[in-house]
């Protein structure tokens, strides 16, 4: 398991993360391919989820930005798993790309946790992770 996986999903883990993934695209494949997990019966490496072009591709994959749901009812149109993600009682979530210097997606950072857990402070913070490992994370990312 790649270090930088592990430690991000730790130092997420802190900031109060519940479910934490990564995500790498294979865009030739027109899938999501899941790279890394904290709930591995649930959410296990091996998985894979076609890539949807809807409302979350276009702001997450197409334009590069964070998306944040503090509600099951904001993410409910976008992940067919909502009722998973409810039962592990998680009602909140955040999927933040990691973008290349050329504009491209490489993949996607998702984090789960109680309804309401992403407040501004939070949002900022996550951010800031993910920017602070962002080439390592390009690196390893481009490397599967």
């Amino acid at each position: 398991m790649p270090e930088i996986y592990q430690t991000l999903h730790a130092d997420c883990a802190r900031l109060g993360t519940r479910l934490f993934t990564i995500s790498v695209l294979d865009t030739s494949a027109g899938l999501a391919r899941r790279a890394f997990t904290s709930h591995p019966v649930e959410y296990p490496t091996a998985g894979t989820k076609p890539i949807t072009r809807d409302g979350w591709y276009d702001h997450v994959i197409a334009r590069g930005q964070a998306f944040i749901a503090n509600t099951p009812s904001e993410f409910v149109r976008y992940f067919f798993d909502h009722a998973l993600i409810t039962s592990l009682g998680l009602g909140s979530c955040m999927n933040l790309p990691v973008v290349a210097n050329d504009g491209q997606v490489a993949g996607t950072v998702n984090l789960l946790a109680e309804a309401g857990h992403f407040t501004d402070a939070r949002q900022t913070a996550y951010q800031s992770l993910i920017a602070h490992h962002r080439e390592v994370l390009l690196t390893e990312m481009r490397a599967r």
